[in-house]
């Protein structure tokens, strides 16, 4: 989500002037979950922080709808939500034929003004953040309706071995 720990990415000091600057990580999360078809305890999240000037929730909407369409997932629901870092906030849902609902694939939102201004950055700068499940999407592109069934010693090893790589090819 975006109250993940992007907090320390904003520290870097802009003392030659502002530069519009991007981050991205992909790490291994916990959280305290009752595990179930589409939660674990553990899992991987993307996480990733956009750096400018007059960026908007649609430049938002914009960045995840493109990200999910390149995966081959674009039937995508956006959602208001509270994150207490960011706002304005939002869930980003991906719709799962198998399982037939909704499901949470992300969490998003602009940080606060009150967060940037000690930064000393202008006033216009915004900052975009989010937190991306790896899992989740992976489900809703092959078909899989237990989260478990990706990860963890019942992993069926077979299914593994004949699914192809998922690759991020650039357009033509």
């Amino acid at each position: 989500s975006a109250r993940v720990s992007s907090g320390p990415w904003l520290s870097l000091s802009w003392r030659r002037g502002f530069t519009p600057r991007k981050y991205f990580s992909i790490d291994r999360v916990f959280r305290n979950e009752v595990m179930d078809a589409t939660h674990l305890c553990e899992f991987h999240q993307i996480e990733g922080m956009v750096i400018d000037k007059n960026l908007s929730l649609g430049n938002m909407i914009g960045l995840f709808s493109e990200f999910f369409a390149k995966i081959g997932i674009t039937n995508l629901k956006f959602k208001p939500a509270y994150n207490p870092y960011t706002e304005p906030s939002m869930e980003i849902f991906g719709y799962h034929p198998l399982l037939k609902k909704w499901v949470e694939i992300g969490n998003s939102g602009i940080f606060r003004p009150e967060m940037l201004e000690p930064m000393g950055l202008p006033s216009d700068v915004r900052v975009l953040a989010w937190g991306l499940s790896t899992e989740r999407p992976t489900m809703i592109l092959y078909g899989i309706s237990n989260i478990r069934d990706l990860v963890g010693h019942k992993v069926d090893l077979e299914m593994i071995k004949h699914n192809p790589l998922c690759r991020l090819d650039k357009a033509q």
